[in-house]
């Protein structure tokens, strides 16, 4: 009897072990964005994801034109098309550096990577950003008071021009949500 009763609380400790690491562990934080056009019309989604190198952006845009885009961070989560997205704001940047990655004075914390969409006009986003986060005291915070928001443009970025990149017009846009824990 005795070695059946150490068996079920050896057993009882085991499963609720699991349960109580979900509960104390946190979840990294995450956001959601959903792109708009200059329609107004919904384009696509996008996930973000607090990592150790970084926020890590994924998700897929469509109705664009093949190619390379440049994808930035804008400071604004405001995506109005009747304002060609300029409610979005400029870039974000927080520690007021100039544009791009290969400019000796840059770059912007919402500087990343050009995406290129495909012949159908579709890019599967693939980035990571080690200049923001989605912790709340971290540097780059993306939810200050006026929100944040990704942008994608209808050219290249040069990753070296101010203010800019020669990106382009602003042609998808989406504001940054914070995901809610259930």
């Amino acid at each position: 009897m005795r070695k059946l009763l150490i068996a079920a609380a050896g057993t009882a400790l085991l499963c609720a072990a699991p349960a109580y690491a979900q509960e104390t562990t946190p979840a990294e934080p995450t956001a959601t964005a959903t792109f708009i056009d200059l329609e107004g019309n919904e384009v696509g989604t996008a996930t973000l994801t607090q990592a150790a190198d970084g926020v890590t952006i994924s998700g897929e845009v469509m109705g664009l034109e093949a190619g390379e885009h440049g994808f930035h961070i804008h400071a604004v989560g405001d995506c109005d098309p009747a304002t060609m997205f300029e409610s979005a704001g400029d870039h974000f940047n927080p520690d007021q550096k100039q544009h791009g990655m290969e400019n000796p004075e840059g770059p912007h914390a919402g500087d990343m990577l050009n995406q290129t969409a495909d012949d159908q006009g579709t890019i599967m986003l693939d980035a990571t950003n080690a200049m923001v986060s989605l912790t709340e005291g971290e540097p780059g915070y993306l939810f200050d008071d006026d929100g944040s928001a990704l942008m994608l443009h209808s050219d290249p970025d040069d990753y070296m021009t101010d203010p800019g990149g020669n990106s382009g017009d602003r042609v998808a846009c989406a504001v940054i949500e914070a995901s809610t824990t259930p």
